[in-house]
């Protein structure tokens, strides 16, 4: 039994594809990303600066949770998760 090949003879299809791909990497490497932030966005990003005065709180329910002293209220988590999905 005669089995004739379909298509071009002589290609691998894996040598093409590998090819495409060292060509993919070869022009990625000429081009390069640039980003550049507008001086509103850095003032932006100073003023949004967390407060002392909440940082001093996350601190300590930080310091109570690694204690394992940090007490959590079943119904008022309940209540604010109801309250945040149901609010009209």
């Amino acid at each position: 039994m005669k089995i004739n090949n379909f298509g071009p003879s002589g290609i691998n299809p894996y040598k093409r594809e590998l090819n495409k791909i060292e060509n993919v990497k070869g022009t990625a490497k000429s081009a390069s990303d640039k980003i550049e932030i507008s001086s509103t966005a850095k003032e932006m990003q100073q003023s949004s600066q967390i407060p002392a005065q909440r940082q001093a709180k996350v601190d300590e329910l930080r310091m109570q949770v690694e204690n394992g002293t940090y007490k959590l209220n079943p119904r008022d988590t309940a209540k604010s998760i109801v309250d945040f999905y149901f609010k009209k």
